[in-house]
């Protein structure tokens, strides 16, 4: 069977990706190997140590192990703090390390917004104000245009793994923009997954959520994408229909 590992920060909304893979119909093993996440902040510095290769590198062998043929770095934030080229540089690493296709959280962003061929987005981010303007800055160069970035100002990964379906909700339609082809909501850390109908529902257009496009981004990898339209838009249609 495909499997695609993930390699997640800590422990805070880890629990998605099992639900993720029920949802996928186990078509797909989705196993998830923990990674030391050093500081638990929502600041550059930290985020900087917490997406190094040697914290990643740490989680590879236990991956690979366990059948994972691509791996994803399953954090948006230590992804694009490195900045376009950075980020670019973080997955070659991986990827020569593994021995296998790699990518990230951002990049699945990037190739999601591809995919579902839109260009303008909101971005809904559960950061503080200047974290979230590196994702938007990140988007910028992955050729997106961003209408508004709205930031919560939540430092930690814990905090925001506290969160359930109304603060999620309300998340998403404090960021949302008349303008907006989509709502990005960028942070692994934020439990999203059974979410994903009631979001779209409620803004009527697509949402991205990080978990979800993580998922999406190793089924591309693998050349495996599936139609399952209760994960939303981005699910609603199979390889043959992504631009």
């Amino acid at each position: 069977m495909a499997s695609v590992g993930f390699l997640y920060p800590g422990h805070s909304a880890e629990d998605d990706y099992p639900r993720l893979e029920t949802l996928l119909g186990g078509a797909v093993r989705l196993p998830l190997v923990h990674t030391d996440i050093g500081e638990d902040a929502h600041r550059a510095d930290a985020l900087l140590e917490m997406g190094s290769a040697t914290r990643l590198a740490a989680g590879v062998d236990e991956l690979k192990e366990r059948g994972a043929q691509a791996v994803v770095w399953a954090c948006t934030s230590a992804s694009f703090i490195y900045g376009w080229e950075g980020a670019h540089e973080q997955v070659r690493e991986l990827s020569a390390t593994a021995g296998l296709p790699a990518s990230s959280t951002s990049f699945a962003f990037a190739h999601a917004l591809q995919a579902l061929g839109a260009r303008r987005v909101a971005i809904a981010a559960t950061y503080p104000d200047d974290v979230a303007e590196y994702f938007r800055a990140f988007l910028k160069s992955a050729g997106a245009e961003v209408v508004s970035t709205r930031g919560s100002g939540i430092i930690t990964a814990a905090e925001v793994g506290t969160w359930g379906r109304e603060e999620v909700l309300a998340l998403a339609r404090a960021g949302d923009h008349p303008d907006a082809e989509a709502v990005l909501l960028p942070d692994t850390a934020l439990h999203t997954a059974a979410h994903l109908p009631a979001l779209e529902a409620e803004l009527r257009k697509p949402v991205l959520t990080a978990n979800q496009v993580t998922a999406w981004e190793g089924l591309r990898l693998l050349d495996r994408l599936l139609c399952r339209p209760a994960l939303g838009t981005l699910f609603a249609r199979t390889a043959g229909d992504t631009a």
